[in-house]
Protein backbone atom coordinates (compact mmCIF):
# COMPACT_ATOMS: atom_id res chain seq x y z
CA UNK A 1 0.00 0.00 0.00
CA UNK A 2 1.29 3.36 -0.95
CA UNK A 3 1.32 6.49 1.02
CA UNK A 4 -1.43 8.36 0.13
CA UNK A 5 -3.55 5.32 -0.57
CA UNK A 6 -2.59 4.62 3.40
CA UNK A 7 -3.11 8.41 4.19
CA UNK A 8 -6.78 8.20 2.39
CA UNK A 9 -7.49 4.82 3.99
CA UNK A 10 -6.44 6.43 7.98
CA UNK A 11 -7.58 9.54 8.04
CA UNK A 12 -9.87 10.14 5.40
CA UNK A 13 -8.15 13.41 3.27
CA UNK A 14 -8.87 13.55 -0.15
CA UNK A 15 -6.06 14.27 -2.48
CA UNK A 16 -5.35 15.07 -6.08
CA UNK A 17 -3.91 13.21 -8.30
CA UNK A 18 0.30 12.89 -8.02
CA UNK A 19 0.94 11.92 -12.08
CA UNK A 20 3.49 14.46 -12.85
CA UNK A 21 6.60 14.53 -14.83
CA UNK A 22 10.34 14.97 -13.10
CA UNK A 23 10.66 18.37 -13.98
CA UNK A 24 7.28 20.09 -13.36
CA UNK A 25 5.45 21.32 -10.51
CA UNK A 26 2.42 19.62 -9.19
CA UNK A 27 -1.22 20.83 -7.63
CA UNK A 28 -1.51 20.87 -3.91
CA UNK A 29 -4.02 19.23 -1.99
CA UNK A 30 -7.05 20.00 -0.08
CA UNK A 31 -7.76 18.34 2.69
CA UNK A 32 -11.20 17.18 3.89
CA UNK A 33 -12.30 17.04 7.37
CA UNK A 34 -11.71 14.40 9.39
CA UNK A 35 -15.38 14.02 10.56
CA UNK A 36 -16.63 12.94 6.59
CA UNK A 37 -15.83 9.23 5.92
CA UNK A 38 -13.20 8.90 2.78
CA UNK A 39 -15.62 8.07 0.27
CA UNK A 40 -18.54 11.21 1.14
CA UNK A 41 -18.24 13.51 -1.67
CA UNK A 42 -16.37 17.17 -0.59
CA UNK A 43 -19.28 19.76 -0.71
CA UNK A 44 -18.48 22.73 -2.40
CA UNK A 45 -19.38 26.34 -0.33
CA UNK A 46 -22.09 28.32 -1.06
CA UNK A 47 -21.53 30.57 -4.04
CA UNK A 48 -20.85 34.12 -3.10
CA UNK A 49 -24.64 35.81 -4.05
CA UNK A 50 -25.37 32.28 -5.77
CA UNK A 51 -29.05 30.88 -6.00
CA UNK A 52 -30.59 28.88 -2.81
CA UNK A 53 -29.02 25.09 -3.13
CA UNK A 54 -32.19 23.46 -2.71
CA UNK A 55 -36.00 23.67 -4.82
CA UNK A 56 -38.53 25.77 -3.12
CA UNK A 57 -41.93 24.23 -2.29
CA UNK A 58 -44.80 25.10 -3.62
CA UNK A 59 -47.11 27.74 -1.47
CA UNK A 60 -49.14 25.75 0.85
CA UNK A 61 -52.44 27.08 -0.63
CA UNK A 62 -51.24 25.81 -4.14
CA UNK A 63 -50.98 22.56 -2.63
CA UNK A 64 -54.23 22.13 -0.99
CA UNK A 65 -56.26 23.53 -3.71
CA UNK A 66 -56.02 27.24 -3.38
CA UNK A 67 -58.39 29.64 -5.27
CA UNK A 68 -57.67 29.89 -9.36
CA UNK A 69 -56.73 33.85 -9.05
CA UNK A 70 -53.67 32.65 -6.43
CA UNK A 71 -52.56 29.88 -8.23
CA UNK A 72 -52.31 31.66 -11.86
CA UNK A 73 -50.24 34.54 -9.96
CA UNK A 74 -47.72 31.42 -8.25
CA UNK A 75 -47.36 29.97 -11.77
CA UNK A 76 -46.54 33.47 -13.04
CA UNK A 77 -43.81 34.25 -10.59
CA UNK A 78 -42.66 30.73 -10.99
CA UNK A 79 -42.52 31.27 -14.42
CA UNK A 80 -40.25 34.87 -13.99
CA UNK A 81 -38.13 32.79 -11.25
CA UNK A 82 -37.05 30.34 -14.34
CA UNK A 83 -36.92 33.17 -17.25
CA UNK A 84 -34.51 34.73 -15.05
CA UNK A 85 -30.34 34.36 -15.58
CA UNK A 86 -28.97 31.72 -13.89
CA UNK A 87 -26.60 32.43 -11.13
CA UNK A 88 -22.93 32.98 -11.70
CA UNK A 89 -20.25 30.55 -11.31
CA UNK A 90 -18.03 31.33 -8.21
CA UNK A 91 -14.85 32.61 -9.73
CA UNK A 92 -11.79 31.32 -7.93
CA UNK A 93 -11.10 35.02 -6.44
CA UNK A 94 -14.98 34.66 -4.86
CA UNK A 95 -14.09 30.89 -3.84
CA UNK A 96 -10.51 32.38 -2.07
CA UNK A 97 -12.18 34.95 -0.19
CA UNK A 98 -15.46 32.61 0.80
CA UNK A 99 -12.18 30.47 2.62
CA UNK A 100 -10.35 33.50 4.20
CA UNK A 101 -14.00 33.96 5.81
CA UNK A 102 -14.15 30.32 6.62
CA UNK A 103 -10.85 30.51 8.12
CA UNK A 104 -11.08 34.06 9.85
CA UNK A 105 -14.29 32.12 11.22
CA UNK A 106 -12.96 29.26 12.61
CA UNK A 107 -9.37 31.02 14.15
CA UNK A 108 -11.81 33.26 16.24
CA UNK A 109 -13.76 30.30 17.11
CA UNK A 110 -11.56 27.21 17.89
CA UNK A 111 -7.94 28.70 17.66
CA UNK A 112 -5.30 28.68 15.17
CA UNK A 113 -4.46 24.62 16.35
CA UNK A 114 -7.91 22.95 16.42
CA UNK A 115 -7.83 19.99 13.24
CA UNK A 116 -10.72 22.15 11.65
CA UNK A 117 -8.51 25.55 11.38
CA UNK A 118 -5.44 23.58 10.12
CA UNK A 119 -7.75 21.84 7.04
CA UNK A 120 -9.29 25.64 6.34
CA UNK A 121 -5.68 27.38 6.16
CA UNK A 122 -4.50 24.23 3.87
CA UNK A 123 -7.23 24.64 1.51
CA UNK A 124 -6.47 28.26 1.06
CA UNK A 125 -3.26 27.82 0.39
CA UNK A 126 -4.26 25.54 -2.13
CA UNK A 127 -6.42 28.20 -3.51
CA UNK A 128 -3.53 31.11 -3.43
CA UNK A 129 -1.42 28.35 -5.38
CA UNK A 130 -4.23 27.47 -7.69
CA UNK A 131 -4.07 31.37 -8.95
CA UNK A 132 -0.54 31.81 -9.20
CA UNK A 133 -0.27 33.82 -5.79
CA UNK A 134 2.80 31.87 -4.44
CA UNK A 135 4.37 33.73 -1.57
CA UNK A 136 1.00 34.03 -0.17
CA UNK A 137 0.59 30.36 -0.73
CA UNK A 138 3.67 29.83 1.43
CA UNK A 139 3.10 31.94 3.76
CA UNK A 140 -0.31 29.83 4.54
CA UNK A 141 1.34 26.81 4.07
CA UNK A 142 3.99 27.44 6.52
CA UNK A 143 1.36 28.47 9.03
CA UNK A 144 -0.74 25.57 8.58
CA UNK A 145 2.20 23.09 8.82
CA UNK A 146 3.70 24.67 12.40
CA UNK A 147 0.66 24.09 13.57
CA UNK A 148 0.01 20.68 11.88
CA UNK A 149 3.41 19.88 13.51
CA UNK A 150 2.53 20.65 17.26
CA UNK A 151 -1.17 19.71 16.81
CA UNK A 152 -0.54 15.92 15.48
CA UNK A 153 3.15 15.68 15.38
CA UNK A 154 6.08 15.28 12.20
CA UNK A 155 4.49 11.59 11.33
CA UNK A 156 0.96 12.28 11.12
CA UNK A 157 -0.57 12.33 7.72
CA UNK A 158 -2.10 15.48 7.98
CA UNK A 159 1.18 16.45 8.76
CA UNK A 160 2.84 14.69 5.67
CA UNK A 161 -0.11 15.84 3.18
CA UNK A 162 0.33 19.52 4.45
CA UNK A 163 4.82 19.17 4.24
CA UNK A 164 4.42 18.14 0.80
CA UNK A 165 2.16 20.80 -0.23
CA UNK A 166 4.60 23.38 1.04
CA UNK A 167 7.48 21.55 -0.68
CA UNK A 168 5.36 21.79 -3.90
CA UNK A 169 4.66 25.38 -3.40
CA UNK A 170 8.31 26.29 -2.69
CA UNK A 171 9.25 24.76 -5.90
CA UNK A 172 7.09 26.82 -7.36
CA UNK A 173 8.17 30.02 -6.14
CA UNK A 174 11.22 29.20 -7.29
CA UNK A 175 13.00 28.46 -3.68
CA UNK A 176 14.79 24.97 -4.67
CA UNK A 177 16.74 24.95 -1.68
CA UNK A 178 13.69 24.89 0.86
CA UNK A 179 11.80 22.74 -0.92
CA UNK A 180 14.94 20.09 -0.97
CA UNK A 181 14.39 20.35 3.38
CA UNK A 182 10.93 19.10 2.66
CA UNK A 183 11.97 16.14 0.42
CA UNK A 184 14.02 15.22 2.17
CA UNK A 185 12.03 15.01 5.31
CA UNK A 186 8.93 13.41 3.20
CA UNK A 187 11.86 10.75 2.06
CA UNK A 188 12.95 9.38 5.63
CA UNK A 189 10.12 8.52 6.07
CA UNK A 190 8.40 7.24 3.63
CA UNK A 191 11.53 4.93 3.30
CA UNK A 192 11.21 4.12 6.70
CA UNK A 193 7.48 3.36 6.14
CA UNK A 194 6.94 1.45 3.32
CA UNK A 195 10.66 1.22 1.12
CA UNK A 196 12.61 2.42 -1.16
CA UNK A 197 11.01 0.77 -4.08
CA UNK A 198 7.37 2.27 -2.86
CA UNK A 199 6.46 4.77 -5.60
CA UNK A 200 5.71 7.54 -2.80
CA UNK A 201 9.76 6.90 -1.94
CA UNK A 202 10.54 7.54 -5.47
CA UNK A 203 8.13 10.23 -6.25
CA UNK A 204 9.86 12.03 -2.87
CA UNK A 205 13.70 10.96 -4.25
CA UNK A 206 12.30 12.43 -7.49
CA UNK A 207 11.59 15.78 -6.50
CA UNK A 208 14.89 15.82 -3.90
CA UNK A 209 16.93 15.54 -7.25
CA UNK A 210 15.41 17.53 -8.83
CA UNK A 211 15.89 20.32 -6.25
CA UNK A 212 19.29 19.53 -5.31
CA UNK A 213 19.55 19.77 -9.06
CA UNK A 214 17.91 23.59 -9.66
CA UNK A 215 19.99 24.69 -6.05
CA UNK A 216 23.27 23.64 -7.53
CA UNK A 217 23.73 20.91 -5.28
CA UNK A 218 24.80 18.52 -8.33
CA UNK A 219 26.43 15.69 -6.95
CA UNK A 220 24.01 15.17 -4.52
CA UNK A 221 21.11 15.32 -7.50
CA UNK A 222 23.39 12.54 -9.46
CA UNK A 223 23.22 10.27 -6.68
CA UNK A 224 19.41 10.91 -5.97
CA UNK A 225 18.79 10.43 -9.92
CA UNK A 226 20.58 7.03 -10.67
CA UNK A 227 19.19 5.70 -7.17
CA UNK A 228 15.64 6.74 -8.65
CA UNK A 229 16.44 5.16 -11.53
CA UNK A 230 17.12 1.46 -9.83
CA UNK A 231 14.17 1.63 -7.98
CA UNK A 232 11.53 3.22 -10.54
CA UNK A 233 9.38 0.35 -12.42
CA UNK A 234 7.61 2.40 -14.82
CA UNK A 235 9.42 2.47 -18.25
CA UNK A 236 8.11 6.53 -19.10
CA UNK A 237 9.15 7.44 -15.29
CA UNK A 238 12.56 5.52 -15.40
CA UNK A 239 13.08 7.98 -19.21
CA UNK A 240 11.64 11.01 -17.18
CA UNK A 241 14.74 10.01 -14.19
CA UNK A 242 17.51 10.14 -16.67
CA UNK A 243 17.09 13.45 -18.52
CA UNK A 244 17.54 14.64 -15.25
CA UNK A 245 20.06 12.41 -14.43
CA UNK A 246 22.07 13.96 -18.45
CA UNK A 247 20.94 17.41 -17.16
CA UNK A 248 22.53 17.67 -13.81
CA UNK A 249 25.90 15.36 -15.42
CA UNK A 250 26.08 18.27 -17.47
CA UNK A 251 25.52 20.64 -15.83
CA UNK A 252 28.56 18.97 -13.42
CA UNK A 253 31.36 18.98 -16.66
CA UNK A 254 30.23 14.90 -16.67
CA UNK A 255 29.05 15.47 -20.35
CA UNK A 256 30.55 11.87 -21.67
CA UNK A 257 27.61 10.16 -18.74
CA UNK A 258 25.11 12.89 -20.38
CA UNK A 259 25.57 11.46 -23.46
CA UNK A 260 25.00 7.87 -21.97
CA UNK A 261 22.01 8.82 -20.57
CA UNK A 262 20.21 10.26 -23.61
CA UNK A 263 21.48 7.81 -26.55
CA UNK A 264 18.94 5.30 -23.90
CA UNK A 265 16.65 7.45 -23.79
CA UNK A 266 16.15 8.33 -27.50
CA UNK A 267 16.60 4.42 -28.24
CA UNK A 268 13.51 3.97 -25.96
CA UNK A 269 11.80 6.33 -27.36
CA UNK A 270 12.70 5.89 -30.67
CA UNK A 271 11.01 1.76 -29.88
CA UNK A 272 7.84 3.37 -27.99
CA UNK A 273 6.96 6.73 -30.22
CA UNK A 274 8.47 6.63 -33.63
CA UNK A 275 11.77 8.77 -34.67
CA UNK A 276 9.14 11.34 -35.86
CA UNK A 277 7.37 11.66 -32.41
CA UNK A 278 8.04 15.24 -30.93
CA UNK A 279 9.09 13.92 -27.56
CA UNK A 280 11.84 11.49 -29.75
CA UNK A 281 12.87 14.44 -31.41
CA UNK A 282 13.36 17.10 -28.45
CA UNK A 283 15.61 14.28 -27.16
CA UNK A 284 17.38 13.95 -30.19
CA UNK A 285 17.97 17.66 -30.05
CA UNK A 286 19.27 17.48 -26.84
CA UNK A 287 21.69 14.30 -27.99
CA UNK A 288 22.85 16.59 -30.24
CA UNK A 289 23.30 20.30 -28.04
CA UNK A 290 25.08 17.42 -25.47
CA UNK A 291 27.42 16.79 -28.40
CA UNK A 292 28.39 19.96 -28.86
CA UNK A 293 28.91 21.31 -25.28
CA UNK A 294 31.22 18.31 -25.13
CA UNK A 295 33.46 19.94 -27.85
CA UNK A 296 32.84 16.90 -30.01
CA UNK A 297 31.53 18.81 -33.24
CA UNK A 298 31.52 16.08 -35.99
CA UNK A 299 29.48 13.85 -34.03
CA UNK A 300 27.12 17.13 -32.80
CA UNK A 301 27.08 17.15 -36.76
CA UNK A 302 25.83 13.95 -37.70
CA UNK A 303 23.09 13.65 -34.60
CA UNK A 304 21.55 17.74 -35.25
CA UNK A 305 21.41 16.45 -39.30
CA UNK A 306 19.73 13.32 -38.73
CA UNK A 307 17.63 14.99 -36.11
CA UNK A 308 16.67 18.25 -38.34
CA UNK A 309 15.77 15.64 -41.55
CA UNK A 310 13.73 13.52 -39.21
CA UNK A 311 11.46 16.71 -38.39
CA UNK A 312 11.58 18.46 -41.80
CA UNK A 313 9.46 15.02 -42.34
CA UNK A 314 7.16 15.15 -39.39
CA UNK A 315 6.65 19.05 -39.67
CA UNK A 316 2.53 19.16 -39.52
CA UNK A 317 2.59 19.57 -35.82
CA UNK A 318 3.36 23.54 -35.01
CA UNK A 319 5.20 22.23 -32.28
CA UNK A 320 7.55 20.20 -34.29
CA UNK A 321 7.99 23.16 -36.76
CA UNK A 322 9.39 25.38 -33.90
CA UNK A 323 11.70 22.39 -32.61
CA UNK A 324 12.73 22.14 -36.59
CA UNK A 325 14.30 26.00 -36.27
CA UNK A 326 15.68 25.52 -33.71
CA UNK A 327 17.64 22.09 -34.91
CA UNK A 328 18.29 23.81 -37.82
CA UNK A 329 19.56 26.95 -36.03
CA UNK A 330 22.23 24.47 -34.19
CA UNK A 331 22.96 22.41 -36.93
CA UNK A 332 24.48 25.58 -37.87
CA UNK A 333 26.11 26.29 -35.03
CA UNK A 334 27.73 22.50 -35.29
CA UNK A 335 28.86 23.03 -38.51
CA UNK A 336 30.32 25.98 -37.61
CA UNK A 337 32.14 24.30 -34.36
CA UNK A 338 33.44 21.65 -37.16
CA UNK A 339 35.07 24.25 -39.53
CA UNK A 340 31.99 23.46 -42.08
CA UNK A 341 31.33 27.01 -42.57
CA UNK A 342 29.86 26.86 -46.59
CA UNK A 343 27.14 24.29 -44.82
CA UNK A 344 26.69 26.46 -42.01
CA UNK A 345 26.29 29.94 -44.51
CA UNK A 346 23.36 27.73 -46.68
CA UNK A 347 21.50 26.99 -43.22
CA UNK A 348 21.37 30.62 -41.98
Amino acid sequence: MTFWRALLRETGLIGSSRTRSADTAAPTREEQSVERPATAPVPSPAPVGGAPTEPLSLPAEEREGAPAAQTSATRTRVAEAESAPPAPVPTAGMRATSLERTLRALVERLGTEHPDTITARNNLATKYAQMGRRQAAVQQFELALAEAVEVFGEEHPRTEIIRENLAWAYEDAGRPADASGQWEMLLRERERQFGPADEDTVEARMRLAVCYRRSGRLDAAVAHYERAIEDVTATERREELRLGLSAAQSMSGRYDDAIAQLRMVLAGRRRRMGKGHLDTLTVHHRLGRAYTQAGRPDEAVEVLRDAYRVALNSSGDPDVRRLTLRLRRDLAGAYNAAGRHREAKALL
